[in-house]
């Protein structure tokens, strides 16, 4: 009876033991993995952090590209005078009925003497007018001016049925000019300007033929390039004295 009561005592407190013992290699083999744990998440958490950073800047870097080629199609940022000449609505017959486009024809130019027209179509006129807009840019021509104001001189142009006569004007005069050929002259930049149309009235003809004429304008500058000359020389001619062809020469400005 005594050696059953001292084995009765005696195996709880031996049971709580290998509890202790058998707990206490499992508590320490956990403490690593516990430590591990948050440094995985840290090091997970940086990855993310990482790859997010590369990420938003592959972004900017996207961003930037294209806002370059934004400023670069407005002529590197340079604020350009857009006016819309002409829309025109298509359809199209198909099987189910009609479709409708449009087609827009847009002038552009800096007001200081570029100047260019574009054509574009589309099922919407917001779009059709922004393909109109992009084509004028690229076709940007320069047209030389006399004192900023007017053409050096007269000029005609022809397209198809279009036929325009473009005369240089004094100051005060105006843009004497109707339809899509005041549109062209106040994006040139010109302030006095006397034209004609003769001919068709079709927008598109008559922007083709005025552009042929301002091709062809020339300042007195280039022609005494091309001949080996001064400019002073040229417009000596006619009774005017040196003195005087001098000064007009020096107030000469493409």
């Amino acid at each position: 009876m005594m050696a059953d009561e001292n084995n009765t005592e005696n195996t709880p407190a031996t049971t709580e033991e290998a509890k202790v013992e058998t707990a206490a290699p499992a508590a320490a083999e956990a403490a690593p993995a516990a430590e591990e744990a948050p440094q995985q998440r840290e090091g997970r958490g940086r990855g993310r952090g990482r790859g997010g950073e590369r990420g938003e800047g592959r972004g900017r870097g996207r961003r930037d590209r294209d806002d370059r080629r934004g400023r670069g199609g407005d002529d590197d940022g340079e604020e350009l005078i857009e006016k819309l000449v002409h829309i025109n609505r298509v359809a199209k017959v198909v099987k189910g009925g009609k479709r409708f486009g449009f087609a827009a024809l847009v002038v552009v130019g800096d007001g200081k003497g570029r100047v260019g027209f574009g054509h574009g179509k589309a099922r919407e006129v917001p779009e059709a007018i922004n393909k109109a807009t992009a084509a004028a840019k690229k076709k940007m021509i320069r047209v030389p001016l006399k004192e900023g104001r007017t053409l050096h001189h007269d000029g005609k142009g022809h397209f198809g049925a279009g036929k325009v006569n473009v005369r240089s004007a004094p100051a005060g005069t105006g843009i004497i000019a109707g339809g899509p050929m005041r549109a062209v002259f106040e994006s040139l930049g010109v302030a006095d300007v006397v034209t004609k149309s003769i001919g068709t009235s079709n927008p598109y003809n008559m922007i083709r033929a005025t552009f042929d004429a301002l091709v062809n304008q020339t300042s007195p500058k280039s022609v005494a390039q091309r001949r080996g000359k001064k400019v002073a020389d040229l417009l000596g001619r006619g009774g005017a004295s040196e003195a005087e062809a001098e000064a007009d020469a020096a107030a000469i400005a493409e």
